[in-house]
């Protein structure tokens, strides 16, 4: 599954609520700056709230920023 179908799912809070393992992955293009979280919050299948973005620290996890970092360092690499 390439970013923009996960992007979508975490956006509109539908990663929270599928399987693990598409959780996992929604988490896991978080962490790395590939996706950041929505201006909205969700909540999980479990009752854990997900963050909206502007909830968090500017640069980190699920944040505009770190996808931001993330981006330029891969055109870095080029």
């Amino acid at each position: 599954m390439g970013y923009a179908p996960i992007q979508r799912l975490i956006d509109n809070g539908t990663a929270w609520q599928m399987e693990g393992s598409t959780g996992r992955l929604a988490m896991s293009m978080l962490k790395s700056g590939a996706c950041f979280l929505p201006k909205k919050a969700f909540y999980d299948a479990y009752g854990n709230k997900v963050p909206s973005r502007d909830e968090l620290q500017e640069g980190t996890t699920g944040t505009i920023q770190n996808s931001i970092n993330y981006y330029n360092n891969i055109y870095e690499r080029i």
